[in-house]
């Protein structure tokens, strides 16, 4: 053993149903988990649920169910969908088991005794979707929630406080002495931004429900559901009850978790071990949002779809390729069963499945379907296993930094390095000429070696395939990567032979997925839409104007706002604050002529007054300003 490696994705939460956004982050850590048990480590691979917080109480109440009940229900969902996309996550651990809720009493009391927890009266905006408070200069004159978008509602009540603003400069010197805490870079500099302008002591109970964990000595209040499922990551390995297993596996080597909680994660979090006394992760890694087709994931579009559905169609292994190789783990991404089927066919069955096919029958036909024993060599075999022994380096490389994408990439080169050697070494001739056994052996072996070291370096990836080559191969050579190097196949294995790896698909013939959901309608939806059809005088009230944009610039404290100052014709300069500030550069603004609408009631946000609205298109999360196509005046107005 190399030693242990603890992974964990967040903790679901459960008011609603999994589908292929929750599943994308679990089949991630499902590869790094397998990776690292090849690869010799001794791993612990933590998921499970979180099911407190006033938005399950509202979901189950919304059911007819008690809480309770609600989350068992619901629980069971996610645990069983694991089991059928073969994750093999060694604990599921649930926010309402007892062992949890302890340990979240305990860590708190540790923290109170810290001095670092002090009872207060908060007054400010609570966001219910997203479990989070916020404060006046976040929700704006709009009182919008800057994650969701939702409303949020003001809240008074007494709480108890965590003292954050005492870690500001801990983390600060954290963050600048171990800059792979945090990654990708570009989400590391997102919170170094935060803690640049300082942390707020942090409002950590409720008493307004009663559905959480109850705080130690004063059961009134409820601990916040984001500090009570922030502990579940040391509670699911022993703290504080099973010291020994606790630090065989703590701190754990990597947190996978969406970057709409990277906040909680990579501040938060910190600074509560801190408090506590306990070791910080070694790494935060915050990857990006999935969206399906280029929308958002939504019950309301149709495309929340059970990521089993895609399963049962495509098969288990054909989807992980898929989201490994098609999205840059920490970037955005989106999942098109359009690119899906392209790679099934490209990468899958052109590649992989035609080079398995292609090197089985030539060792049937010209070698009793035994492994055979090289002979002859020349430089042509030379460059395919100095490839290999590349391959395998860059691979272990790519893995180790979680760049999927680009591992696969290489093992690519190198299915595809061997589809090409078949056709320079000509294997056919060579068969006919039975002074050339020698050298045909030698194409045949270094052929069934390439399929081998596929197969290890596709296997956290695509276990069951890597499985099935190994198995037609008749290979008993180790599962693991002591065995990642060339020349380990065993001579004289004999082949056992199967169905093609993957079909090819007929797009034209084909039951899509996503077709299918499309045609379950939504009465809900479209009764909304009816009510939401406006009256051409309705419109007609609204006053749009073409607009020059003279100026630009950013407004200190505020990451998405720009204050642009506007040539509106004959109303006049104006100025108008945009939420544009991360899909522009202020001087790329400079000079447009956009769609303005000018009578709208002044606003101040972050401050500055705000007199018009621009107007833009928003795909997914692109958003694109409104522009004219000809040149025209500013205060030209817009029917």
């Amino acid at each position: 053993m190399k030693g242990t490696f603890y992974v964990t994705t967040p903790i679901y939460y459960i008011n609603s149903e999994p589908h292929i956004g929750s599943a994308y982050t679990t089949i991630v850590a499902d590869v790094v988990a397998r990776y690292k048990r090849l690869d010799g480590y001794d791993v612990f691979f933590l998921t499970g649920t979180d099911e407190h917080g006033q938005k399950v109480l509202q979901a189950a109440e919304a059911r007819g169910m008690s809480p309770q009940q609600f989350c068992d229900e619901l629980a069971g969902k996610f645990k069983k969908l694991w089991e059928e996309l073969k994750i093999t996550n060694n604990y599921f651990v649930r926010t309402t088991d007892e062992t949890h809720m302890k340990t979240v009493q305990y860590f708190i009391d540790k923290m109170k005794g810290n001095g670092d927890i002090y009872k207060g009266q908060y007054e400010g905006w609570y966001c219910v979707p997203c479990e989070t408070f916020w404060t006046e200069e976040d929700v704006g004159s709009e009182r919008i929630c800057p994650s969701c978008g939702r409303e949020v509602k003001k809240v008074k009540e007494e709480n108890y406080f965590f003292r954050l603003s005492k870690y500001n400069d801990a983390l600060l010197k954290l963050f600048k002495e171990n800059p792979e805490f945090v990654q990708p870079d570009f989400r590391r500099n997102e919170m170094l931004k935060i803690l640049e302008d300082g942390l707020r002591d942090l409002s950590i109970t409720r008493t307004s429900f009663k559905w959480g964990v109850p705080m130690p000595d004063d059961p009134e209040h409820v601990i916040y559901v984001w500090v009570d499922a922030l502990i579940n990551y040391i509670s699911a390995i022993g703290y504080p009850h099973d010291m020994e297993k606790f630090e065989k596996y703590w701190p754990a080597d990597v947190h996978l978790i969406g970057k709409e909680i990277n906040r909680f994660h990579s501040l938060i979090w910190p600074a509560m071990l801190m408090s506590a006394g306990l070791p910080l992760p070694k790494q935060i890694f915050a990857h990006g949002w999935l969206t399906v087709n280029g929308q958002k994931i939504s019950k309301s579009l149709g495309n929340a779809i059970d990521p089993r559905e895609f399963v049962k169609t495509y098969g288990n292994d054909a989807v992980r390729y898929y989201l490994l190789k098609d999205i840059q783990f920490g970037r955005d991404g989106d999942f098109s069963e359009e690119n899906l089927i392209t790679r099934i066919n490209a990468d899958l069955a052109n590649d992989l499945g035609n080079l398995l096919h292609r090197t089985q029958a030539m060792i049937k036909k010209f070698n009793e379907d035994t492994i055979p024993e090289p002979g002859e060599t020349d430089s042509v075999d030379e460059n395919l296993i100095a490839l290999a022994k590349k391959t395998i380096t860059v691979y272990r490389e790519h893995m180790d930094k979680l760049k999927f994408t680009q591992a696969l990439e290489a093992i690519w080169e190198l299915v595809k390095h061997a589809n090409k050697y078949i056709d320079l070494t000509e294997p056919w001739k060579l068969g006919k000429l039975p002074e050339k056994k020698s050298r045909l052996n030698t194409v045949l072996y270094n052929l069934a070696e390439v399929l081998r070291l596929v197969s290890l370096m596709i296997a956290p990836i695509t276990p069951d395939t890597s499985n099935e080559i190994l198995k037609r191969l008749g290979t008993d050579v180790a599962k693991d990567f002591e065995s990642l190097e060339w020349g380990r196949i065993e001579i004289g294995s004999e082949l056992v032979h199967g169905l093609p790896l993957f079909p090819r698909i007929d797009p034209k013939e084909h039951r899509w997925v996503s077709k299918a959901f499309e045609g379950v309608t939504n009465e809900k939806a479209q009764a909304e839409e009816s009510d939401n059809l406006i009256e051409i005088g309705d419109f007609a009230r609204v006053e749009l104007r073409v607009g020059k944009i003279l100026e630009a610039e950013k407004i200190n404290k505020s990451k998405k706002l720009l204050k642009l100052q506007m040539d509106l014709g004959d109303l006049g300069r104006r100025q108008i604050v945009a939420g544009i500030a991360q899909h522009y550069e202020p001087e790329e603004l400079i000079g447009l002529k956009v769609v303005v609408v000018t009578n709208l009631k002044p606003v101040k946000l972050m401050g500055e007054e705000s007199k018009g609205m621009l107007l833009a298109a928003k795909d997914g999360k692109k958003l694109t300003v409104l522009t004219v196509q000809r040149d025209i005046e500013p205060g030209a107005k817009i029917s």
